[in-house]
């Protein structure tokens, strides 16, 4: 599901230049959820995308599965916080917009700004959201036994078994542009003024809010989240947040998204409901250029010998989850060191050509890329290793076989569920666009 969401924000992008054209009918209805004629051609165009043979027939049955999660999330009291909802849109947009190659782009091919995108695609997001939740409620958190994989391992015939592509294991070297005192110090002192306006009584935090605060996941709110709990929100907002007396306004405060002050409006034991403002130092080129004018510095020492790879990254690189492993990258997917060209693909366009230049050893040339909040930065790749293409085994991709075994796990625990809740919930669908089914669903003319 998770390889899914990596693609679901492009299609929502490619399907929204003709989702006017479309003459939308309902076509099947879960509980109180509606599935629309768009849904499933929306949801038939993703699968083409993915590579995948669009079965009209599958394609309807993910989509009523879907929508039988989302109505028992309901009645299970199964929800997902607005701040959970924007990370993950956030997530996505720096994605794509690394697949553009810059914000710009993407806004001039769509003619919107990145904001409006992101709102158009908020409710199809929480739903998706929704439901994953929904479905990990189902499937548990349990995993299987390296003995249980084994025997899971053995039942597959050896003329069976997938065929794993060439991989490559990586290290990176990243910088990031640092802002300059001067922008710091502007959008502080900027925020400062709007905090001096709100605890004298001239504005509402909810004014302020909707009127300048930069946090798209909150502005349009009027800078309101509800019910936020610890571990939801970045650390410095929370320990702030938590020291709040209902109706106190912080004073100014800084984190890795920009300078905020926050008003608590409620506490309910560990849940907050409150509104922040936030305002980001504005990046100038110059920062960009003294980003880019360091790692060529960096990459020069490396090259000629000064300092090894290893030991530069722990110096000199700014990400935190590689800094103190020798730069050494994990599949978000997979949660191995391995990547094969589709997910480099998703990561960076520019990996694939670059790699392939490249011998086991070699470090890149400093290459510009979008970091996860979407911001520029810069990194140099080291090539630790290239896996030849080869049939799954036990020792080469255990990870990938305990993944395929967890999977099937999941895959009956779902389908015992869908033959439960499939019989007490309402479920209506057009028989001109159902068909050969492989659960069992209520068809109605």
């Amino acid at each position: 599901m998770r390889r899914k969401n990596l693609i679901l924000l492009f299609i929502f992008l490619i399907s929204i230049t003709h989702s006017q054209q479309l003459i939308d009918k309902v076509i099947g209805v879960v509980g109180k959820y509606p599935i629309l004629l768009s849904d499933l051609q929306n949801a038939m165009l993703e699968r083409e995308n993915e590579n995948v043979k669009a079965d009209k027939c599958r394609t309807y049955e993910i989509l009523v599965y879907q929508k039988l999660l989302v109505a028992q999330a309901d009645r299970d009291s199964v929800t997902v916080s607005d701040a959970e909802v924007e990370t993950e849109l956030s997530r996505r947009m720096a994605h794509f917009i690394n697949q553009f190659g810059s914000e710009e782009k993407l806004e001039k091919y769509y003619g919107k700004r990145t904001n409006v995108l992101k709102d158009e695609f908020r409710p199809e997001v929480q739903e998706q959201l929704i439901a994953e939740k929904m479905t990990g409620k189902i499937t548990g958190e349990g995993k299987l036994t390296p003995a249980e994989i084994r025997l899971y391992y053995n039942t597959i015939p050896q003329d069976s078994l997938p065929l794993i592509n060439s991989e490559v294991e990586l290290q990176q070297l990243v910088k990031k542009p640092k802002y300059s005192d001067a922008a710091k110090e502007e959008a502080r002192n900027l925020l400062e003024s709007y905090r001096e306006r709100v605890v004298s009584g001239k504005s509402t935090m909810r004014t302020m809010a909707t009127l300048y605060s930069e946090d798209p996941g909150s502005a349009s709110q009027g800078g309101f989240y509800a019910n936020i709990t610890r571990g939801q929100m970045e650390p410095n907002f929370e320990a702030v947040a938590f020291r709040l007396k209902k109706g106190e306004v912080s004073n100014v405060f800084e984190t890795t998204y920009g300078y905020h002050f926050i008003e608590l409006i409620e506490r309910k034991g560990e849940l907050l409901d409150l509104r922040h403002i936030l305002i980001a130092p504005k990046m100038s080129n110059d920062d960009i250029y003294r980003c880019k004018t360091q790692i060529d510095s960096i990459y020069r020492e490396i090259k000629e010998g000064k300092i090894g790879f290893e030991e530069a990254v722990k110096k000199y690189s700014d990400d935190l989850d590689t800094k103190q492993n020798g730069g050494l990258m994990v599949n978000p997917q997979t949660a191995s060191t391995k990547f094969d060209n589709e997910i480099l693909s998703q990561l960076d366009k520019n990996l694939i050509t670059t790699l392939n230049a490249m011998k086991v050893g070699e470090i890149s040339t400093p290459m510009k890329f979008a970091t996860s909040d979407g911001k520029a930065g810069y990194r140099i790749i080291k090539l630790k290793n290239r896996i030849d293409p080869h049939k799954a085994n036990l020792k080469e991709d255990y990870q990938k076989i305990s993944m395929m075994a967890n999977s099937f796990k999941n895959q009956n625990k779902i389908k015992e569920w869908i033959k439960t809740r499939s019989k007490i919930t309402y479920i209506k669908l057009d028989s001109e666009y159902a068909c050969k089914f492989e659960n069992d669903w209520t068809i109605t003319n």
